[in-house]
Order: C-alpha cells, then structure tokens, then sequence
C-alpha cells in the first residue's frame, strides 16, 4: 500500500520558513478574504490600477470592498501596521499562502496559486540588503549553481523595483518582483520614510517547485496527481 506524503507546495513552504527564520524573519499571516484598503490602498495601488478591474481580481459579490487577496504582500502591510503602531522603527516578516487572481491559466499561469512575500523596514536598510537575502534564499532553497538575473521593473508599492528571473529549461523564468517600499507605503503604514526605510518582495511559490523539481506546467500542482508528490 503506498503511503502519503506532504504535497511538494507544503514541503517548500516549510522550507523557506525555516530559511528566513534563520535570516531573522518573523512569520506572518493575513486573512484570504482581505479588504480593498490592505490589498490596495496601503500598497499605493492607485484607484484607477488595471489590476483592480475584474480580469484581475476576484470581487465579492454582496460585501463591499472585499476582494480574495492577489498577493500576500497584505500580510506585509498589516505586520508593518502593527509595529509602527506599537512605536517600533525595525522588523522583518515573511509570509506564504494562497492568493486568487482572475486570469487565464497556462503553463506559468494560474488563476489560484501559492506566494511567499515578506519585508523588512528599519534605519539604513538598502538595496544591496535586499539582494543579499534574496540570493541566500534562492540559493539555500534551489542550490549554489542556480543562475539568477535582477532586472529593473515597476510595482506601485517599491521604487526602485526589479524582478528576479531564474534560468529554467534553457530559458528565463519571472520569479518574484520586488524593491525598495515606496515612501507612501510607509506613510500608509504609520512610519515616517524621512526615518524608516525598508524593502519588500513577493513571488510565486509555484515557480520555485518548477524549477526545483523539473516541473514543465505549474498546473500539474492542483491536478490531484499522485506522482506529483513524488519529489
């Protein structure tokens, strides 16, 4: 009789727990079904965004202003709301779970997927910091010969930002987008950015257990076949 396993997504969200904790991140959580102020407001998403329209997201029929979150990037916001409430000025969070977006699906895409996010804000706290810890990560999490690429990009929420590429079946994969947290998003937050400086990332969980396990459609992940819990 063959036994259970844990799924590959569990397996890897456990991992990078354990790799940020060791990088001094806390774990953080946030609600599935989020308010329209913490998946966008606070993240400088401005009102007219295209990712408020609904190809994007998923808005609740009969409560206002709810949404199923498109990131965790508002566990992010709701930790750093917390500390700045409580008079802190420096701490870092990360956070994995579920996020929903209205989209078609296709071999990189899908419409229900898992992402790990996480921040960091304190005095000083620059780019290179951010590059220093996405690269330990990526590399404890996927190996030392992984090839990686920083490229710049847009996000409301960072400025500057740049996406992180992985090199995956001869061909560059998007991973994860990320910065330095934009001065309004502190603002929003409850720090003043004239003190407080951080940064933020979020990506697919999804994407790394592609490219850690060889997998061609991150759409095998939720088709309940057992072999896929064979890695």
């Amino acid at each position: 009789m063959q036994r259970g396993t844990l799924h590959p997504l569990t397996l890897l969200s456990d991992e990078a727990y354990r790799i940020f904790s060791s990088l001094g991140f806390t774990i953080a959580n946030g609600p599935e079904l989020e308010t329209e102020w913490y998946n966008f407001d606070a993240l400088n998403v401005a009102k007219d965004h295209p990712a408020r329209d609904m190809q994007d997201t998923f808005w609740i029929k009969g409560q206002e202003g709810k949404v199923l979150r498109t990131h965790t990037t508002n566990a992010t916001a709701r930790s750093l709301e917390r500390i700045a409430k409580a008079g802190k000025h420096e701490g870092a969070f990360i956070s994995v779970g579920k996020v929903f977006r209205n989209e078609a699906t296709d071999a990189t895409h899908e419409a229900q997927f898992f992402q790990i996010d996480g921040a960091m804000v304190g005095e000083h706290v620059t780019l290179a910091h951010l590059k220093g810890v996405l690269l330990e990560f990526y590399k404890k999490i996927l190996g030392e010969e992984i090839v990686i690429e920083f490229r710049p990009s847009f996000f409301p929420f960072v400025e500057p930002g740049f996406e992180v590429f992985i090199k995956f079946r001869n061909r560059w994969l998007e991973v994860m987008g990320a910065g330095m947290l934009h001065p309004q998003v502190l603002r929003n937050v409850g720090f003043d950015p004239d003190k407080v400086q951080g940064f933020a990332f979020g990506g697919g969980l999804d994407r790394i257990a592609m490219v850690k396990w060889d997998i061609p459609d991150i759409r095998f992940l939720y088709q309940g076949d057992l072999r896929v819990n064979q890695f």
